[in-house]
């Protein structure tokens, strides 16, 4: 009898360090993605914006890391009362519960990385016309409390849970909460000068660097898995392990079916492949399926994917044709994926409901769009949003940064 209760206790301490271990590692997934997003914003943009919109990712997944850690957590998760509206504030990120499958630490960890997630999505969206320092400032409370008050109304047990809305890893509570906030900004921002001409006319400004979006995109992609794989939260039983292979098996589907649909509707549309587009549909496709990645068959994960792909292309176009310039697609991609995405999951999850999934995502976007656009309107009077007209000329690595990204360029055209 002893025997056997040692034996129980073991077991119990080896799922507890499995699981553990595999958030920790999920995290590090996720945390891997704000390279991919700097990866992919800078080969988006101009080469004279480099090292600005990189400043920009490293500076905001830090800031996200301090203020999630001092106050964010503890708004989305600790001492909160289920299906509230307002959250409570105790201290950090509370205490080690004595029946817990996992370490406190390790899901402080998996989370934190999320709320950067959300932000480095507003980080492509106002590209090359923003001031870095509005940019810094919107940053620190977005992750401190616009992002939290959503996550505790949602996975924090508010009022959200309890009305019946699913998202899995973050469909509308990440991606389409961090284009909420991008679509304020971009509109209180403006287009940059010449994107759009006389008559409705669009100018195409291309980046800089496509290899290095490409591998961006590649990296987010590898960085999907410990998004929604992560999510499980569990791996230490036949059940939960089963589960997380399906989970990668389905995002991984989706994605690629993504990218094939982008391709396909850009070859119909325009005759040519155009890469920045399939990049973007390999995006919407893990957007959309992160909203529950684990009821849908293997072919339905496909057909969510492909769907999201093609849509995104259309929703790029749209966007420009009224004149909501979005450098790289960021409003587009986790935006409108990310609401088809769960609206999709009624579909194949019981639990959800289209009403449910609709009221989710009215909610979600309309406290982040109205929160978002009250700061963004705050900095615009007091410290000034946008740089000048010829600040933006000469680029926002000379006036923010004093770096280049490029110095040969640099030289070689001041040569000439």
């Amino acid at each position: 009898m002893e025997e056997l209760s040692k034996l129980g206790t073991t077991v119990t301490e080896l799922r507890f360090a499995l699981d553990t271990f595999y958030f920790l590692i999920s995290g590090a997934l996720v945390m891997w993605m704000a390279a991919g997003f700097a990866m992919l914003e800078a080969g988006l943009v101009r080469s004279k914006n480099t090292t600005e919109i990189l400043t920009k990712n490293i500076c905001l997944y830090s800031i996200a890391c301090i203020t999630y850690l001092i106050v964010g957590y503890n708004i989305m998760y600790v001492d909160n009362g289920e299906g509230g509206w307002l959250p409570s504030i105790s201290t950090l990120i509370g205490s080690q519960a004595a029946d817990a499958d996992h370490a406190l630490e390790s899901d402080f960890f998996f989370q934190v990385v999320f709320v950067a997630t959300a932000m480095s999505i507003v980080s492509g969206a106002v590209a090359e016309r923003m001031r870095l320092w509005a940019f810094l400032a919107f940053s620190l409370v977005m992750t401190a409390v616009i992002y939290p008050v959503e996550g505790y109304w949602t996975w924090g047990g508010g009022f959200l849970s309890e009305a019946g809305f699913v998202d899995f890893a973050g469909s509308g509570i990440v991606h389409m909460a961090g284009a909420a906030a991008a679509l304020a900004g971009v509109l209180l921002l403006g287009a940059r000068k010449g994107k759009y001409g006389a008559n409705g006319q669009v100018n195409p400004i291309p980046g800089s660097n496509l290899p290095l979006a490409t591998l961006g995109t590649f990296i987010l992609w590898m960085g999907w898995f410990g998004f929604n794989g992560g999510s499980q939260l569990l791996v230490s039983d036949a059940e939960n392990a089963s589960a997380v292979a399906k989970v990668f098996v389905n995002t991984n589907s989706a994605a690629a079916f993504g990218a094939v649909s982008a391709l396909i509707v850009c070859k119909m549309v325009w005759g040519k492949a155009d890469l920045t587009m399939i990049l973007n549909g390999t995006l919407a496709g893990l957007v959309a399926i992160t909203a529950d990645p684990l009821s849908p068959s293997l072919p339905m994960a496909g057909v969510i994917g492909l769907v999201a792909g093609g849509l995104v292309v259309f929703s790029i176009v749209g966007f420009d044709r009224i004149k909501i310039d979005d450098p790289v697609g960021a409003i587009s991609v986790h935006g409108v994926a990310g609401f088809f995405g769960l609206m999709m999951v009624p579909l194949s999850n019981a639990d959800a409901s289209v009403t449910g999934q609709l009221f989710g995502a009215a909610v979600i976007s309309a406290w982040v769009f109205l929160a978002s656009l009250l700061v963004w309107g705050a900095l615009k009077v007091t410290m000034g949003i946008r740089v000048t007209e010829e600040e933006e000329y000469n680029g926002m690595d000379a006036s923010d940064c004093g770096i280049d990204a490029y110095p040969e360029f640099v030289t070689v055209k001041n040569a000439n």
